[in-house]
């Protein structure tokens, strides 16, 4: 929930006005919330393009969906073409091409260079920032119909088109097969994106991210003389286009060009049996969600609540603790919803899995002097806890802004009472703004900072600030208040979460323009370091060898070296 002309709609520090009566509702949000040593240097013969050519036919998937679709202004379909989720975005692209096969990418792209037309690329849309909204975006290429999921023999990999939705990942992957992907909760969020930004779920402290089992990609580049061609690349350590695969493992969409395909394997499968080459989900999990009314909550209770939480994950995130088969979501909304909210799930099939699900509530809860209300307390089977309301994403027709931060231990006094003032604060009335902090760490924390691009391998805890709204008559207000509390959550450190003993900086997924414009930034620390750390140098490689024109742009793409 995967940029030029970022919305700057209060550049103040002052309190936010209050939000309109018609705001979001409380459980459109409480019950649907979206959603996580250094790098190595890049090998010369890692760097340099190969002729890796891609078969003409796509030969382990199904036959196209028919020939590409061209939608101008004057279709009907244009109105819903030319948005994705963040209704605070609308483009005007004088076509949305919807591509149905990797021949319709090459040549969508190759017309766009050829014309000198700025192109984007969309598999569903759930960007957080106006990255293929922008208004000087000529073609938007849409890759929702290139969504089929299906078993390369020759590569002993699961082939994912970008266009597949999670939720379709899912069901496809364990019903054929019976393993699935340690991928995001958003059901509708597309592989696109969301494999390449690093994506994690609710079964990464389990099983790690979806890029620690990315095998290899099919992607659309444009080459110095403005050729676009496929090429392939893998993780093989002979591959010569390796580090063209690296880029993908955390680097982010729109950076070096259209990803047409995802190969999946696990770096420890062997043999050629299908259902032997990617994780095997739980069969059935425990699903709890609890709440503390906040009319019983005082900043003293609020803190220690706070406190737990965070020192539990900090006590019990690496990778061979027993708690890596347990997430959860804690969810401070802002007083007017009512209540702070906790959605939790383990993994029924390990030893005493009820017992760590109650010892982990009742640990959070220790000494707030407030019983929690139980919503919910069930045993189901694993698919269907992948629609699970308390993790999936949220209304599809609303606005939002969101600011992230990756935490590698508690939270500070700081933090907690910057927190607490934004989210009892009287002029501001969103029952859907909230801090929406997630169980991190675990089998994530196994993989080496360079091994891929995501340099945050020591995180417990990946959060958001973040607010949810129907009317933009209310983006202003909402705006301010996810900016206002994060830049004092993270006072100490010019307004965001600068790499250091507690916090580990941005999540690319949750892309955020703020981070380098310095009226929200006075760090000094610039916006790429925040996401990628010292690895944003070996992906400035990689963009000069794989897009050295720089065609794939956007606010924070990655820049050419």
């Amino acid at each position: 929930m995967p940029s030029p002309a970022p919305l700057r709609s209060d550049t103040s520090a002052a309190p936010t006005p209050a939000v309109r009566p018609d705001r979001v509702h409380r459980r459109t949000f409480l019950s649907g919330t979206a959603a996580a040593g250094g790098a190595l240097a890049a090998t010369a013969a890692g760097l340099r393009p190969a002729a890796a050519a891609v078969p003409d036919r796509d030969s382990a998937a199904p036959a196209p969906a028919g020939p590409p679709v061209t939608v101008r202004p004057e279709d009907q379909r244009y109105a819903d073409l030319r948005r994705g989720t963040n209704q605070r975005w609308v483009g005007s692209p004088e076509q949305i091409v919807l591509a149905a096969s990797t021949a319709d990418v090459v040549r969508a792209v190759q017309q766009a260079v050829d014309s000198g037309r700025r192109l984007a690329v969309r598999s569903s849309g759930h960007c957080y920032e106006d990255f293929t909204t922008s208004q000087d975006i000529a073609v938007v290429l849409d890759l929702s119909r290139m969504d089929d999921i299906s078993y390369d023999e020759s590569r002993r990999a699961f082939s994912v088109r970008p266009g597949a939705a999670l939720g379709r990942v899912y069901d496809r992957l364990y019903k054929g097969w019976g393993v699935y992907l340690p991928a995001g909760n958003c059901p509708t969020v597309a592989a696109g994106g969301h494999i390449q930004g690093g994506g994690y779920g609710s079964m990464s402290r389990r099983d790690g991210l979806a890029v620690d089992h990315l095998y290899g990609i099919e992607i659309v580049v444009v080459q110095a003389d403005g050729t676009a061609r496929a090429v392939t690349a893998t993780r093989d350590p002979d591959d010569p286009n390796r580090e063209l695969w690296w880029a993908h493992t955390g680097g982010g969409g729109g950076n070096f060009g259209v990803v047409t395909r995802y190969w999946l394997r696990s770096p420890d499968a062997t043999g050629s049996d299908p259902t032997t080459q990617l994780p095997t989900p739980p069969r059935e999990v425990w699903l709890s969600e609890v709440a503390w009314p906040w009319e019983q909550l005082t900043e003293a209770r609020f803190t220690r609540l706070l406190w737990n939480h965070g020192d539990w994950h900090a006590r019990n995130s690496a990778p061979d603790s027993p708690y890596t088969a347990l997430f959860s979501q804690l969810k401070p909304f802002h007083k007017s919803a009512g209540a702070i909210v906790l959605d939790s799930l383990v993994d029924a099939g390990i030893p005493g899995a009820e017992r760590l699900l109650r010892n982990y509530m009742s640990e959070v809860g220790a000494g707030v002097g407030v019983t929690p209300q139980v919503r919910q307390y069930r045993r189901v089977p694993w698919l269907h806890a992948t629609q699970w309301p308390g993790f999936t994403g949220p209304d599809p027709t609303i606005r939002f802004k969101g600011k992230s931060v990756y935490a590698r231990r508690n939270y500070t006094d700081a933090q907690i009472a910057a927190a607490y003032r934004h989210l009892t604060r009287d002029d501001f009335h969103n029952p859907s703004a909230l801090l929406m902090i997630a169980s991190y760490g675990g089998k994530v924390n196994l993989v080496a900072p360079g091994d891929t691009a995501v340099p945050q391998r020591d995180s417990v805890l990946k959060y958001q600030v973040v607010s949810l709204w129907n009317d933009a008559a209310d983006d202003q207000a909402n705006i301010a208040w996810v900016r206002e509390c994060y830049r004092d959550m993270f006072a100490a450190t010019g307004g965001v979460p600068v790499p250091n003993e507690t916090n580990d900086g941005c999540f690319i997924n949750y892309a955020d323009t703020d981070l380098g414009d310095p009226r929200w930034n006075t760090s000094g620390v610039p916006w790429h370091d925040l996401y990628y750390k010292n690895g944003y140098r070996r992906l400035q490689k990689a963009k000069a060898t794989w897009d050295p024109n720089g065609f794939f742009r956007h606010a924070q793409s990655v820049r050419p070296a």
